[in-house]
């Protein structure tokens, strides 16, 4: 396949799931429109019970249910995740409730080869963008963040794509730099969705209000996540850029219990990232054998410079972000010591240090130096 080829192949798999993601936001198959409605005004009354009996009244028969297709599985999950992450907002585990949902939500698991709970996707990417839209609280600011993720998402599939198609390209390649800055270009919507997020929501809103729908529950003895901004993967384009070889313990570790709430082609990918040398490893192996000088070749050094650009855009995002989980979790005003996927603020801090040093690692390469000046005999 030629590169072009291969260009356009991956760019069509990557927009392929637009049509099913349309498809999961238009069906009700529980007849649930009502009930999540209804929903934002049970919540601001802490109303336990009506929350629990929506929740079991939503549940479908056995029958019903070993009809459904993929499209259907992705809503019902949807659904019944609200109700889920509402009820352990008011502080009862959900499935102590409502115990006949477990072996439904581990079978949805099965068939979507996803966690058996709801995640960001559900809650952001497949939720309908009109009236029916489901919504803990109903406020304005819960509508922005929801539509901050969606707006990042089509984008964060093209980038994991092209990180794809760059581990099989050598830096000294042409072709390299023209994928980086490509990935620049998808990365960029990140900075624009969380530059919406300081403007529309406050810290207080999310910290005080919204934070805590996003709660862990137990299904069958195990404990899931819920919805939260770590299962936006952008860990996953820090793997294959530089953190698969140069990531500190502490965020590996987070990268791995991230794993498990990703869609399945994104495990697919980082199952075979794992072990592989990270872009920059390979951009500063491939200086090493050409050689610090003036001679270098000119596609190394715009390779370089690509990357560091595009990590430059990466830190202006994860800047961002840091600021705003600065004021969310600020002692005064948190009710939970991290964030609802698990990071603390400490630990965005270090992987903006870890970024930031990278970046400045190839931007060295990439910097321009003077010819050495020939004499004539």
């Amino acid at each position: 396949m030629s590169f072009n080829a291969a260009v356009a192949h991956n760019s069509a798999l990557l927009h392929g799931n637009d049509f099913q993601i349309e498809r999961v936001r238009a069906i009700d198959p529980l007849g649930a429109d009502e009930a999540c409605l209804r929903l934002r005004e049970m919540n601001a009354a802490a109303d336990i019970p009506a929350i629990t009996a929506a929740l079991r009244g939503l549940l479908p028969d056995a029958e019903s249910a070993r009809g459904y297709d993929m499209d259907t599985c992705l809503a019902v999950m949807r659904d019944l995740g609200m109700f889920l992450g509402s009820l352990k907002r008011h502080g009862v585990e959900p499935l102590e409730l409502v115990p006949e949902a477990t072996p439904l939500l581990l079978d949805l698991g099965v068939r979507t080869d996803m966690i058996p709970r709801d995640t960001v996707h559900h809650y952001c990417t497949w939720n309908p963008t009109d009236d029916r839209r489901r919504m803990y609280t109903g406020d304005e600011q819960e509508d922005h963040l929801q539509n901050s993720v969606r707006l990042v998402f089509p984008h964060l599939r093209a980038a994991l794509e092209l990180v794809h198609l760059l581990r099989g390209i050598e830096p000294t390649d042409p072709k390299f730099a023209v994928l980086v800055d490509a990935l620049d270009r998808e990365l960029t919507p990140m900075v624009t969705s969380i530059d919406g997020v300081l403007k529309n929501v406050t810290p207080k809103f999310f910290a005080t209000v919204l934070r805590p729908y996003f709660e862990e529950i137990d299904v069958a003895g195990q404990t899931y996540l819920g919805p939260a901004a770590a299962q936006v993967p952008l860990w996953l384009v820090d793997e294959v850029v530089w953190a698969s070889d140069r990531g500190a313990p502490d965020y590996l570790d987070f990268l791995h219990h991230s794993v498990p709430y990703s869609l399945p082609r994104w495990r697919e990918l980082h199952e075979s990232w794992v072990g592989a040398p990270s872009l920059v490893t390979r951009l500063l192996q491939a200086h090493a054998e050409e050689g610090d000088s003036p001679w270098t070749a000119p596609t190394l050094r715009a390779s370089a410079v690509a990357i560091a650009r595009m990590m430059r855009t990466i830190v202006v995002f994860r800047g961002r972000h840091l600021g705003i989980a600065r004021q969310a979790y600020q002692e005064d005003l948190r009710l939970y010591p991290v964030g609802s996927g698990g990071a603390s603020v400490e630990l965005l801090r270090e992987i903006i240090d870890l970024t930031r040093e990278n970046s400045q690692l190839t931007a060295r390469v990439g910097k321009p130096r003077a010819h050495p000046v020939e004499v004539s005999a």
